[in-house]
């Protein structure tokens, strides 16, 4: 079967090529993909940064925002039914570990990932084990179902903390997950939610996701927009996904003393910060790595599955694998939201 495999440790090093089709061994399911998403992990594999580099053998097949229908269980599947189907947890959690002994799976200290560690989902098959497979309750359009692991993320953090209901919110940064991210503190309940980015097509989509006030931060400043929508308190949960150093400042000083920072972006190098500011101002720092397994699928599928999210516009692009590689180069540009690839 055709895949996308990163095949060579470099900038690009990533190619469509010839696999064998997998099949799944004891404990594991085979889905036939049906939709796989573009992250920003994958953009990091593409430019080869160190942080991802140092987790992986080549080759490998990239894609872990998988989603599909069971075709194949190995031994010892109980849950998993073939025909069902499913989203993919890309954690894979050893569920032996001192976090996962405390309910923190998505912490875990050896924790596997598709399209990293393993084979993932940019080809017609993968297989995965049973334990990250989120077996849908109705027929959710697939193309859909690959966005509820990306989408987990948002839900995560803005459930963390004090949550949203009820508060003025601020996100930075209107990537994909940011995008959804809106949607999700909309939907649970924000007060206000101003999005800054960069990007018009971007700021245009985060408006229809839910923000109150979109603000490129070329043209204005979103510390005096903030505090002018908040009569000078400042926003009570900001939400900083660009991993930029001078949205995290904006982030901070926007934010009222005693409020909720969650950091969600990576940084792709050190970032100096005024701790004492920090300390001061009293904020709690919260730091948002993936999903809680399961309790964000949970709440994210009752969002979706109560249409009170509606995850469609995020979705930019949908290429055929064979043009995947294109799928870098629309990021690359700033013309993509997210990207689906389909076999």
């Amino acid at each position: 079967m055709l895949a996308m495999c990163k095949t060579r440790p470099e900038a690009g090093g990533v190619e469509i090529r010839d696999i064998a089709e997998p099949q799944p061994l004891a404990g594991e399911v085979r889905i036939k993909v049906a939709a796989t998403g573009i992250c920003g992990t994958d953009v990091h594999i593409y430019k080869w940064a160190p942080d991802i580099a140092r987790l992986m053998k080549l080759p490998v097949a990239l894609g872990h925002e998988i989603s599909g229908v069971v075709d194949g269980i190995g031994s010892g599947v109980h849950r998993v039914q073939v025909g069902d189907r499913v989203s993919v947890e890309s954690h894979i959690s050893c569920g032996h570990c001192y976090q996962c002994h405390l309910g923190k799976a998505h912490l875990c200290r050896q924790t596997g990932y598709p399209g990293i560690t393993r084979d993932g989902g940019f080809a017609a098959y993968t297989v995965v084990p049973e334990h990250i497979v989120w077996v849908h309750a109705t027929d959710i359009p697939l193309d859909i179902a690959a966005l509820f692991e990306p989408f987990g993320i948002g839900v995560h953090a803005s459930l963390e903390g004090c949550g949203v209901s009820g508060m003025n919110v601020l996100i930075t940064g209107c990537g994909p997950i940011g995008l959804m991210s809106i949607a999700a503190a909309r939907a649970l309940g924000a007060s206000c939610i101003i999005a800054t980015d960069v990007n018009p097509t971007r700021l245009a989509l985060a408006a229809q996701m839910g923000a109150d006030r979109v603000v490129n931060v070329r043209e204005a400043d979103p510390v005096t927009i903030a505090r002018d929508m908040t009569r000078g308190n400042g926003v009570d949960v900001a939400l900083e996904y660009s991993g930029d150093p001078q949205a995290l400042t904006q982030a901070v000083e926007a934010l009222t003393a005693g409020g909720d920072l969650r950091l969600v972006g990576a940084a792709s190098a050190p970032v100096t910060i005024d701790i004492t500011r920090w300390i001061l101002k009293g904020i709690r720092i919260y730091n948002i790595h993936g999903r809680k397994l399961f309790h964000s699928w949970e709440h994210a599928s009752r969002l979706v599955y109560g249409g009170k999210v509606d995850l469609r516009p995020v979705i930019s692009h949908t290429l055929p694998l064979r043009e995947g590689l294109r799928a870098f180069e629309l990021i690359e540009q700033g013309v993509a939201a997210k990207v689906l690839v389909t076999p």
